[in-house]
């Protein structure tokens, strides 16, 4: 049990993750909480998978700092392998922290994008997750 995640279970759940669920990891760095990646991937029961995956995924793991450039290209490109009623979430460096990402940056970005966002959460000691989900059509 990791205390910057709170438990392996308990990110698993807060992130709706379990296992044989298809996670891709987009914007990875040195810079990433290890634990968090771990948790997901004992949620999953499986490694993450990365951008060149090349076959459909149920969730997007996007970690993203202020100074990566371009949220709402990010974002877009995001979406190219995601299934339909997927999620992406939003990994940021909390508020104070270096790289930390305008929550009203997030909130501008998403509907350009083509997404809402659902729910933040916290996800270890120095980041924030925030859900974001294409609304349905029809």
């Amino acid at each position: 049990m990791s205390p910057s995640t709170g438990g392996d279970v308990a990110l698993g759940d807060r992130l709706g993750l379990k296992p044989g669920t298809v996670v891709q990891e987009l914007g990875w760095d040195e810079d990433v909480d290890d634990d968090v990646r771990q948790a997901i991937e004992d949620a999953i029961d499986a490694d993450m998978v990365d951008g060149d995956h090349g076959d459909v995924v149920d969730s997007v793991v996007l970690w993203w700092r202020d100074d990566d450039g371009d949220l709402v290209d990010a974002l877009v490109d995001s979406l190219t392998d995601l299934v339909g009623g997927g999620a992406i979430w939003l990994l940021t460096p909390k508020v104070g922290r270096p790289g930390a990402v305008d929550p009203a940056d997030v909130a501008e970005s998403a509907p350009i994008a083509g997404l809402s966002t659902t729910t933040t959460v916290a996800v270890g000691r120095e980041w924030t997750g925030t859900r974001l989900v294409a609304p349905k059509s029809r």
